[in-house]
């Protein structure tokens, strides 16, 4: 019987239809599952390797921090980035970012496909569907500058490569951490950089109030901002809280309460010219690039310290340096107003030059000269050529400008040549404090406004002339070679002293003087031919072996000219060595060499340098320790800094003393102060030394200087915490061979040691 063949199944259109659309569904799988390979290997641009992920680079800022940990300050060219670790971070802020961001953080591997759904369905109206994951990766490794759709697209895509391949690295808290260390908040990156921003605090005490501002923040830096836009900031801040309320992180009752919390900051926005320290910051980063160029030469590994997170640890005590820095303010703002009373009541312009016989007389031509220094008559004269005419129009035509004062800035309209009269009368100071034992600089302050003088008055290379503050090395070579002995009585008459091949110089004093004095009493009144017979019993190479005293106690020998009037202290020399010199004669003559560093780590906390003083025996401990005394003298009655003890709270039981300075016509001021374990040194005068003080009254480094001295050991003292000793200076342990009683030159039984110094000369009468 023969079989019925089966008709052929009729294929329909919509058969067809299926079967097409299967095809290119499989085919959309495959290429999908090819075009995410390509990616992954790069045929659209290079991923990051396996070990970045790992050692994710970011740019990290270098941090500064004083001797107490304080963060002064950091060094970032552009991006303020600096990181946290897990314990930084406190548990309600990784709970406001999951809340918010990322509800399911923990349970997804890298993608949320429910978030992922609700976005695309409600077209992101309801929120992205980007975890904490995706964000990181976008954060760390991608830049965002692709506009047209197929770029977005494909950027979206290496997100979730990257995201998949981070969670398979990282624990869920790992990720969190590297998010806060990663998210920008403006030129701040890291939310340790935010919250010492706004907050002026540290991560782990964030509030969950402003932990919630924080994280809000995210969504938009700039509409969120909570100093710029505070209104925004609050109800962005409200609406994370109750995102932490909905997923159980907080009660009804707490955010009903931390809801109603008014906004409060604490801006503390820390760029070059703000913040402590601003000119030691400015020195520190100087000196940081010159190191990492020898640390490189060395060690072959090179270091940025912009990018790199170094880590410098100084020597700068944080409240010294608070207190130097209010003491600079206090008294620099009252001796500007001295200052400019006295020009108006002068009713003349302060520069002077000097006439042939050595008498100030007006200077009409000084501001022309300094203005043809500057950059505006440059550019003038490259633009007008000898057309004087339009270069003296534009010099003196009236142009909106801001200027420095104590009261703030000043916005004025005022002609370049007004304004460069105006800034040429400004007063300036260098002040620096050093622990003498350990060579420590516990503060530093280069001037009185780092945004508007940036030039450094402390530095090595920022030189004055030192006038009497040199003395004291003086009468330290004379007491070492057992030439002079404190108690010995000399006269203030004129003295002749040679030099060279038979040369001669004989010194004047600056007024009146008692008829004899003691050594140490020709030091405490600063009288100058006492100084000068001093150097006569150095012999004819006086000049040669103070200088090299002044060497071996970290004074660039280089200054010095073989000159015999060199102990007047005619020679410029900074800040910076004279309070290293002076601190020999605290620690006992040995002299140890001011430093600012103890170490620098990188990012990961491994040391990459430590730093220890240089020393050098200079003087005999007994010619250390006798010196200390007769500066103790200097500011008693008598003294030439007897205010010291007489106009400011510095304890009676308290061991100070120091030395004043002024130079010629009043251009420079000093001060040199010493306790038994702290040494400091202040200049004060004007930018150029035509500019002065008329009156020595008002001119002299007891007027301009000491008091800033002053003002930070009274601060000093008042703190109980400072740990600054009070005294006496340390008598060393030996048989001393210098007399310091002085009844055996007077013929009386006098057991005390340094009585008081001969009367009728105060601090107003010499200098």
């Amino acid at each position: 019987m023969a079989t019925k063949k089966k008709k052929p199944t009729k294929v329909t259109s919509a058969t067809k239809l299926t079967r097409k659309l299967w095809k290119w569904f499989a085919y959309s799988i495959v290429f999908a599952i090819l075009f995410v390979f390509s990616i992954k290997f790069g045929l659209w641009g290079k991923l990051p390797e396996t070990s970045e992920l790992e050692n994710p680079k970011t740019k990290l800022a270098s941090e500064v921090y004083t001797a107490d940990e304080e963060l002064m300050g950091k060094m970032f060219f552009q991006e303020d980035r600096t990181n946290s670790s897990h314990e930084d971070l406190p548990l309600h802020l990784k709970e406001a970012l999951i809340a918010t961001e990322d509800c399911r953080f923990y349970s997804h591997s890298g993608i949320d496909g429910r978030a992922l759904a609700r976005a695309v369905s409600k077209l992101g109206s309801d929120g992205g569907g980007s975890t904490i994951t995706q964000q990181l990766a976008k954060n760390m490794f991608h830049d965002r500058t692709g506009q047209n759709f197929f770029k977005k697209i494909l950027q979206k895509l290496k997100e979730w490569i990257l995201a998949i391949e981070i969670e398979k690295r990282y624990t869920k808290e790992e990720i969190i951490v590297m998010y806060f260390n990663t998210v920008p908040y403006g030129n701040s990156y890291g939310i340790k950089s935010a919250s010492k921003r706004y907050f002026n605090k540290n991560t782990k005490d964030l509030k969950i109030e402003e932990a919630a501002v924080l994280v809000g923040m995210l969504k938009a830096n700039t509409t969120f901002n909570p100093i710029r836009n505070p209104n925004n900031a609050i109800n962005r801040r409200n609406v994370v809280m109750k995102q932490m309320e909905r997923y159980d992180y907080l009660t009804s009752q707490q955010y009903d309460s931390l809801k109603a919390l008014p906004m409060v900051t604490d801006y503390n926005y820390i760029d070059h010219n703000q913040g402590m320290a601003t000119y030691f910051r400015s020195y520190l980063t100087k000196w940081m690039k010159q190191w990492t160029r020898i640390y490189e030469a060395e060690t072959g590994v090179k270091y940025n310290i912009y990018d790199d997170g170094l880590k410098i640890y100084t020597t700068i005590d944080s409240k010294l340096q608070k207190y130097a820095e209010q003491a600079v303010s206090s008294h620099m703002e009252k001796l500007q107003g001295q200052f400019w009373d006295e020009t108006k009541r002068r009713n003349r312009d302060p520069w002077y030059g000097e006439d042939k016989r050595g008498n100030l007389v007006a200077d009409p031509d000084y501001p022309m000269r300094m203005m043809k220094r500057t950059q505006t008559y440059r550019s003038l004269k490259k633009k007008y050529g000898k057309n004087q005419d339009s270069i003296d129009f534009h010099l003196n035509n009236p142009v909106p400008m801001k200027l420095f004062s104590w009261k703030g800035d000043i916005d004025t309209v005022l002609s370049p040549m007004d304004s460069l009269k105006y800034c040429k009368q400004i007063l300036h100071t260098g002040f620096m404090s050093l622990e003498p034992q350990t060579g420590y600089i516990k503060a530093w302050v280069g001037g009185i406004n780092h945004k508007h003088f940036q030039y450094d008055h402390v530095n090595k290379r920022s030189t004055r002339q030192v006038g009497s503050t040199f003395k004291p090395l003086v009468y330290a070579r004379g007491l070492d070679d057992d030439r002079i002995q404190p108690c010995e009585v000399e006269s203030t008459g004129p003295v002749i002293v040679e030099y060279g091949n038979g040369k001669q110089w004989s010194p004047q004093n600056s007024g009146p003087a008692p008829a004899e004095v003691t050594f140490y009493g020709g030091l405490q009144k600063s009288i100058n031919t006492i100084t000068a017979r001093v150097m006569k019993r150095l012999g004819p190479n006086s000049a040669e072996v103070v200088r090299q005293t002044a060497g071996k106690m970290g004074i660039d020998e280089s200054k010095f000219e073989p000159y015999p009037s060199i102990c007047l202290g005619t020679m410029d020399i900074s800040v910076f060595e004279m309070v290293g010199a002076y601190g020999t004669f605290v620690n006992e003559g040995t002299w140890v060499e001011p430093i600012f560093v103890t170490r620098i780590e990188d990012k990961n906390g491994n040391i990459l340098e430590e730093f220890t003083p240089k020393k050098e025996e200079a003087i005999r401990k007994q010619t250390a320790y006798i010196i200390c005394k007769m500066l103790e003298k200097v500011a008693q009655p008598g003294g030439t800094a007897a205010r010291l003890r007489r106009s400011y709270n510095i304890p009676a039981e308290a061991a100070i003393g120091g030395k004043t300075g002024t130079t010629q016509n009043n251009s420079d001021g000093w001060f040199m102060g010493v306790t038994p374990n702290l040494v400091s040194g202040c200049w004060v005068g004007a930018e150029e030394r035509n500019v002065h003080f008329r009156s020595t009254g008002l001119g002299q480094g007891a007027n301009m200087a000491l008091p800033i001295f002053a003002k930070y050991m009274e601060k000093v003292y008042a703190d109980p915490k400072s740990g600054i000793d009070r005294g006496p200076f340390k008598k060393p342990n030996i048989e001393m061979t210098i007399e310091t009683d002085c009844g055996n030159y007077s013929g009386e039984n006098n057991d005390d040691e340094f009585p008081e110094g001969d009367e009728g000369l105060g601090e107003d009468d010499l200098f």
